[in-house]
């Protein structure tokens, strides 16, 4: 049974699953659909083509589906697409897509997204993401799925972050970050690898040595990135993780961080 506030504003024609809550003077609008168990806060603004799972968690004061901030977007019918199990906190903003950019932005399932984030136009988010405090992402930016994104951090439009990878707060990322490694500062330089945020997702220890023993080659030898990627696909070609990096690598279009 939903539990709706009476100063809640919803259009007769969103869609709204089974036992979702919505606090008070939340505005939920024509297209919109909330999946089962969710639970929407007071004052929050939920907009536009924007869909949105179950057992989501969203806070007061997030804006979720208003248009994008790209001078070219004219009202083009673009969407959000939100996955299940979301935690997103106060004043979070997400923004739809646009149609030069594929028309879409997508937030995977069992993501924390803390205070102040905000998600733009375009942004492919993976699953099981942390995005710590005001951290901010650019248009058309792809974060892969486990990656840890500290508060304070900006992140360039058409960027992307691998896999399991760590962005340090306070930190201004203007090239792709590799899967599984830590990144700090302004700009953002490689410090190794995320060995702490490997452990806690399981990794046993011969998996990380054989990432360790890539990243050296690709990042600490004196080879062109080219001629290491070739050496690291010739001892190491067995390794998923190793392969995730190297077609990470190749995949570039803004340039990897060093």
């Amino acid at each position: 049974m939903n539990r709706i506030h009476s100063t809640a504003i919803i259009h007769p024609d969103a869609e709204i699953g089974k036992d979702v809550k919505v606090g008070p003077y939340s505005i939920i609008g024509e297209h919109v659909k909330i999946g089962d168990g969710t639970a929407i806060d007071s004052h929050v603004l939920i907009d536009g083509w924007t869909d949105i799972g179950s057992n989501c968690r969203i806070s007061s004061f997030t804006s979720i589906g208003t248009p994008p901030q790209d001078i070219s977007y004219a009202g083009e019918e673009t969407r959000v697409l939100i996955g299940d199990r979301n935690v997103i906190r106060e004043y979070v903003t997400v923004h739809r897509g646009t149609k030069k950019g594929g028309g879409i932005t997508t937030v995977g399932s069992d993501n924390y997204i803390m205070a102040y984030v905000h998600i733009a136009h375009d942004c492919s988010i993976g699953s099981h993401i942390v995005m710590a405090n005001a951290a901010t992402l650019g248009g058309h930016i792809k974060v892969e799925d486990y990656a840890l994104i500290g508060g304070l951090t900006g992140i360039h439009q058409f960027a992307r972050i691998g896999a399991y990878a760590m962005v340090g707060a306070c930190s201004a990322v203007s090239l792709d970050v590799p899967p599984y490694v830590s990144a700090v500062g302004n700009r953002a330089e490689l410090f190794g690898l995320n060995i702490v945020g490997l452990r806690r997702h399981g990794f046993d220890k011969t998996r990380v040595q054989k990432i360790k023993r890539a990243y050296n080659i690709l990042f600490r030898s004196k080879l062109q990135l080219k001629d290491a990627m070739v050496k690291v696909i010739e001892e190491m070609n067995e390794s998923e993780d190793v392969q995730r990096m190297v077609e990470f690598i190749k995949g570039t279009k803004r340039g990897i961080c060093r």
